[in-house]
């Protein structure tokens, strides 16, 4: 695990904590807390399907809180590039760009 993604593990986690329980159901809290975990544990090519899932439920709530007028656009894209950020994936994208 990567020091970016623990940055982005512990921004997902202050953006719950800050303003999670004024604009966010119970639900959706666990649901962006579940994928962060999801995202941050998972090694890999093994847990592609469930960072996927991970991945596409988030974006579909935070389309969702965009709709409804309950989220500003840039605070959920922020939220979404940040979980993004907690996966394998960034690490190898990271590694990518550094070759």
């Amino acid at each position: 695990m990567s020091p970016e993604r623990t940055q982005a593990y512990k921004r997902v986690m202050r953006t719950l904590s800050e303003i999670g329980p004024s604009k966010l159901l119970a639900s959706e809290q666990e649901r962006v807390r579940d994928a962060a975990d999801t995202l941050i544990f998972g090694s890999g090519l093994s847990d592609e399907q469930a960072t996927t899932d991970a991945l596409a439920d988030t974006d579909e709530l935070c389309r969702d809180l965009v709709a409804s007028g309950r989220w500003e656009r840039v605070t959920a894209a922020r939220l979404a590039q940040d979980l993004r950020g907690c996966g394998a994936r960034a690490d190898a994208e990271a590694a990518l760009r550094a070759a």
